[in-house]
This record gives structure tokens, C-alpha cells and sequence, in this order.
């Protein structure tokens, strides 16, 4: 057992002082006064948070690499490793590592590879996200048109033979994919996103409620809101659907993310998009087979379309409270209740509170990263 000491800690909805956070194992246990901690546990090993913020670990939905691995490149337990690794220096314990477009092999040796993973917190995993290939070419951005392709019945019944635990996410463009398709893959308990998608706001409305309770990388790779003609944007806005935003500055401008966040409110959360240059000074890379250039904190292809990003989850949280008039408890939460809340895992990741995973992070009064506990163990300082 030990005790993180010394800071201010994120329960609920505010952050306290003078309370010492109990964790047991992979497990937080308890939650005292720390006047009270010596008499209630003795000479317990302390973490001291040096008067810092203490939330909790930050869950990345969308991933595709990161330390210089992609995860399209090499489908590998190693690859994941390297992921896992490098997100917990920026403060991200758990992630969904995302498949862009690709073709039925590579789908396949994915869903294997995490299938036979016994313990996938050991490696922040919490399932896969499966971003296309059954998305609109119009709305493609770096995705490869080669393999774009709708949704066939025996591909679709490997996924959900995978099961919930091992996908956790689907990413499809509405108008190109059949009802029935969308309502097994629910069903089956994997989250549906909207994305990629040149849809109406009709053709989205039309297939909500089959079981569409996602979106990809809101305003990116979708159809617009227009007074006349909503789209994409438009049937997010107004439904129940929880969507993830990349708030890195390119991807869109910090005031549409500030009115995304009054309409959407709690249904609104961080994620990273994040490509390979992240933790790395690597200057290209290649996104199944197009050439994706970095330079000054921007993934783009030779025309200038974005490639995921080089945004980290601890960047992301700066950013909210920096450029969208948020406070520090809400963006937390868009980087940790939030997510969890969007794949059904907020009765174990999310919160501190006693039987939550001890995915801890510990953030200076400038909102720098200063140390991570991952799974009750002290894994960057």
C-alpha cells in the first residue's frame, strides 16, 4: 500500500486539500484526512504531490501512434508497448490504439493481436478503435482511397465475434453503411461512431438510432453545419451522440471547440488523433502509403490535408483551459470522465475514488506533468 500526500485532489466535481489518496495494489482503496493517515495506516509509503494537482489518469479514444511507431505499420504487441510507454509522459494511462483504413488482413491481425493480450491494463489497452474502412472517400482525409470499401456481413461478424472487450470502437460513415449492420455491431456491445462522413443530417438522424452513439474527431472529415443544411455537425449537436475533439490548434479553432462545449456539454471529450512524431523528432512518416510530414507540432500530406496529429493528452488539457475559457475541473474531466463515460468503463477508469483503477496523474500549479501512476505503480517522475 502507499499514500499520495501533499497535493490537491480531483474527487468529484472540485479538488480537495488535506486528504491523503490510499492505494492498494493496481486499486485505490481509500481516501482520508491526512491528519488522520498515520493513525489509520501506520508507516505507509508516501507519494509526495508537492502541492500539485492529483487527477486521474487521462484515456486516449483515438491513438494511432506515437515514439515513432504507427500503429498501422506494424500491428505488434511491441508497437503497443512503445504506445503505452510513451503516453504515460504525457500523462495518458489508458488508450484505444486506432487502425485507420486498411484492408481485411491487417483488420484481422489486429483483432488477434489484442485478443490474445491477457492482461491489456499491463499496457493501457482497453480495446481497439477501428477507424474505417467503411468510410465516404469524399470525407477520406489522410485515409488511403485504395482501400475504402462498405461494411460486408463477414468482416463485420469477425468484429463482433471479438467481442466488446476487445472493441471498444468502430468508426463508419452512416450513408454508406447498412442498418441492420449498424445494430449488430451495437448489439454486440462495440461503440459505433460517426466519421469520415459526407452524410446530410438526414442520412445521420435516419441511422442514430440503430445504434450510432459516437463521433470521430468532431468537424474534421465530416460535412459541415450550414443554417440550411446542418450535416454531420448538425445531427451531433442535436441527439444524445458523444463526440471526441482534438484540440491542438489545427484541427479546428479553439471557439468552435468553445461552442462545442456549450451545446455538448459533458458529451464532449479530448482526444490526441496522434500520429508517430510524438516524443520524437522525426521530420515524415508514411500512413498506409501516404507520405505525412511533420513540422512545428503539425501532421500534414504532400497537399496540405492533416494526418493525425502530434497533440498529447497533458498539451490537450492546457489548451482547454488556455484557449477555451474552461476551468481546470472541466477540462480534467474532458480528458478523463468523459472518455470513460462515452465507452461505459466510468465504474473503473475516470474518477479517484475507492475500487477505480489508481491511474493517477499529478500536474505542477502550471498544469506541467510531474509524475504518473499507472495501475498503483509510480511510472514517470
Amino acid at each position: 500500500m502507499k499514500a499520495i500526500i501533499n497535493g490537491e485532489l480531483f474527487i468529484g466535481n472540485k479538488f480537495y486539500t488535506g486528504k491523503a489518496l490510499i492505494l492498494d495494489g493496481e486499486r485505490i482503496v481509500d481516501i482520508v484526512a491526512e491528519d488522520e493517515l498515520k493513525t489509520t495506516y501506520g508507516d505507509i509509503e508516501t507519494i509526495d504531490a508537492e502541492k500539485g494537482y492529483v487527477t486521474p489518469g487521462f484515456i486516449d479514444l483515438q491513438l494511432n501512434g506515437c515514439g515513432g511507431v504507427l500503429f498501422n505499420d506494424n500491428i505488434s504487441l511491441e508497437t503497443l508497448e512503445i504506445m503505452h510507454k510513451t503516453n504515460l509522459r504525457y500523462g495518458c494511462t489508458s488508450f484505444t490504439p486506432t487502425l485507420i483504413t486498411t484492408g481485411d488482413e491487417n483488420i484481422e491481425k489486429a483483432l488477434d493481436l489484442v485478443q490474445s493480450i491477457e492482461n491489456k491494463g499491463k499496457y493501457g489497452i482497453l480495446g481497439l478503435h477501428i477507424e474505417g474502412p467503411y468510410i465516404s472517400k469524399e470525407k477520406k482525409g489522410i485515409h488511403n482511397p485504395k482501400f475504402i470499401r462498405k461494411a460486408d456481413e463477414a468482416m463485420i461478424d469477425k468484429i463482433v465475434a471479438a467481442g466488446k472487450e476487445n472493441v471498444k470502437i468502430i468508426t463508419l460513415a452512416p450513408e454508406n453503411t447498412e442498418k441492420g449492420i449498424i445494430s449488430k455491431l451495437h448489439t454486440a456491445g462495440i461503440h459505433v461512431a460517426a466519421g469520415h462522413s459526407n452524410a446530410t443530417y438526414e442520412e445521420v438522424k435516419e441511422k442514430e438510432g440503430f445504434g450510432i452513439t459516437l463521433a470521430t474527431h468532431l468537424y474534421n472529415a465530416m460535412t459541415s453545419f450550414n443554417h440550411r443544411e446542418p450535416g454531420v455537425v448538425g445531427a451531433i449537436f442535436d441527439s444524445d451522440i458523444k463526440a471526441g475533439v482534438i484540440a491542438d490548434g489545427f484541427h479546428c479553432h479553439y471557439s468552435a471547440i468553445k461552442s462545442a462545449i456549450k451545446i455538448m456539454g459533458e458529451r464532449l471529450f479530448l482526444v490526441t488523433d496522434a500520429a508517430a512524431p510524438v516524443g520524437t523528432d522525426m521530420e515524415y512518416f508514411y500512413f498506409e502509403g501516404n507520405k505525412v510530414y511533420y513540422k512545428d507540432g503539425k501532421c500534414f500530406g504532400e497537399d496540405g490535408t492533416l494526418g493525425g496529429s502530434a497533440l498529447t493528452m497533458d498539451a490537450g488539457v492546457r489548451n482547454l483551459v488556455k484557449y477555451c475559457d474552461i476551468t481546470l475541473e472541466e477540462a480534467v474531466r474532458m480528458a478523463t470522465l468523459y472518455p470513460a463515460k462515452a465507452i461505459k468503463i466510468d465504474n473503473e477508469y475516470g474518477k479517484i475514488s475507492p475500487g477505480y483503477f489508481a491511474d493517477i496523474v499529478i500536474l505542477d500549479k502550471h498544469l506541467k506533468l510531474k509524475k504518473v501512476i499507472a495501475k498503483g505503480e509510480l511510472v514517470f517522475l
